[in-house]
């Protein structure tokens, strides 16, 4: 079975995605953003987009997105996929890292069995401002109205926050949901 690539944007918690989903026995690797995207097309059947400091240290993760595979970005990964596909990113009014309150609109594929509202930590240095044309909102917070959002029929999510880190509740299961997607994408 292929595994799923966690792409490295230079973020603090890279590292940690790739632990999860290792100590959950999904086949992962990490992979720089630098690599081919034929290359990515080619080695896994799901990308996860790590966080980092700023699009511009993105590489090529803007160009994975064109390769039909499951994509899951995670606060850096998130806005690459809204500023390709036509959404605003700005910086947040809360500023960095630190507990919120996430309030889940839409139980989509990737937040299936989660409850109502899930106490979360995320950066909001940047956020989105204005989610994409044909993005649905999955969820939303007091500071932020886009902390989910996916791109109907294609497999394509972003949230804000780090499913990673033990401060979230119950972050496992976005990792959990995810490989279930590309399980079911057959890549």
């Amino acid at each position: 079975m292929r595994p799923i690539f966690v792409v490295n944007n230079f973020g603090q918690f890279n590292h940690l995605i790739h632990r999860a989903l290792r100590d959950m026995e999904i086949p992962v690797s990490l992979v720089p953003n630098s690599m081919l995207p034929e290359e990515v097309a080619e080695g896994c059947r799901g990308i996860i987009l790590g966080g980092g400091p700023t699009l511009e240290r993105a590489g090529n993760c803007a160009k994975y997105l064109d390769l039909d595979l499951p994509v899951l970005g995670i606060c850096l990964g998130l806005h690459v996929i809204a500023t390709k596909f036509g959404g605003e990113v700005h910086p947040g009014m809360s500023g960095g890292y630190g507990p919120v309150d996430v309030e889940i609109c839409d139980h989509d594929a990737i937040l299936a069995g989660y409850p109502r509202t899930i106490h979360v930590w995320a950066s909001h240095a940047d956020e989105v401002a204005r989610a994409p044309v044909d993005f649905v909102r999955l969820a939303r917070s007091s500071i932020c109205e886009a902390e989910a959002i996916a791109l109907p029929g294609k497999n394509i999510f972003g949230i804000q926050w780090h499913p990673e880190v033990s401060h979230t509740e119950d972050g496992r299961r976005v990792f959990e949901n995810f490989n279930a997607i590309t399980l079911e994408h057959g890549a």
